[in-house]
């Protein structure tokens, strides 16, 4: 089966195995009326054989726990793998995609990424990819959004909503200090009930602020030694929800 996407005013054809991603459908994210572009629902026209291919793997298959992100949670089964393997091979779904912003993110949501996957958790990630053309308002806008789609998705999840791990070698870097900003914002979030924030940002910079090659060698993804604070993090919310990883 063929379908064709349009992206601005050329039509490139595409050959997908699955429907999921096929043309429009009636389920799209409710989004206000607003030109935020991280709020906006948007293809990542680069990455679609990324996309089909964790599709391949997770799409309505049960699994206990959902990561959802861009490169850094894409991560977790390459940089992250001793310890992908030891909790989570089995009972979990990672949709990270490399490169992705929220409004892709959204956009894969939309697009019925999670149907019939009805996990427990949902550990969430993302934003870092839009600080360099999104406001920091206009990052926990989406983020916003997309919480409360997967909220809708998947009712009987318990959200992880990570805070942005810190970019930038140094604190004054403009990428840390807007990231900050939106955590500031989102871990509003946190209502004592669907949602937890966990920010384990402090765990990863140096005692003068800056980041060193040991913890992220570009000073955006962690090194494995990152993926184990970040495990070690949320293990004790994934416990409550999914007893067998305890």
């Amino acid at each position: 089966m063929k379908h064709i996407f349009f992206y601005g005013t050329c039509a490139a054809l595409v050959s997908l195995a699955t429907p999921l991603f096929a043309g429009k459908t009636n389920n799209q994210p409710t989004v206000p009326a607003i030109t935020n572009t991280a709020a906006i629902p948007t293809v990542h026209a680069n990455r679609q054989e990324d996309v089909q291919r964790k599709l391949d793997r997770f799409a309505k298959k049960h699994a206990d726990i959902v990561f959802e992100g861009d490169s850094i949670m894409n991560r977790w089964e390459t940089t992250g793998k001793e310890i992908w393997k030891q909790r989570y091979v089995g009972i979990a779904a990672d949709f990270g995609i490399e490169g992705d912003g929220v409004e892709n993110a959204l956009w894969r949501l939309g697009k019925g990424q999670v149907d019939g996957i009805d996990p427990k958790v949902v550990v969430l990630m993302i934003g870092t990819n839009n600080s360099g053309r999104n406001s920091a308002d206009e990052i926990a806008e989406g983020i916003k959004i997309l919480v409360t789609e997967y909220e809708k998705r998947c009712p009987h999840a318990h959200i992880i909503l990570m805070g942005i791990f810190p970019r930038g070698e140094k604190p004054g870097d403009g990428g840390r200090r807007k990231v900050a900003y939106v955590n500031s914002i989102i871990k509003s979030l946190d209502d004592g009930q669907r949602v937890t924030f966990i920010d384990i940002g402090p765990q990863m910079i140096e005692p003068d602020g800056t980041i060193s090659h040991d913890m992220m060698p570009d000073f955006v993804h962690p090194t494995a030694k990152g993926y184990q604070i970040w495990a070690d993090a949320i293990q004790p919310v994934i416990n409550k929800y999914v007893p067998s990883t305890q």
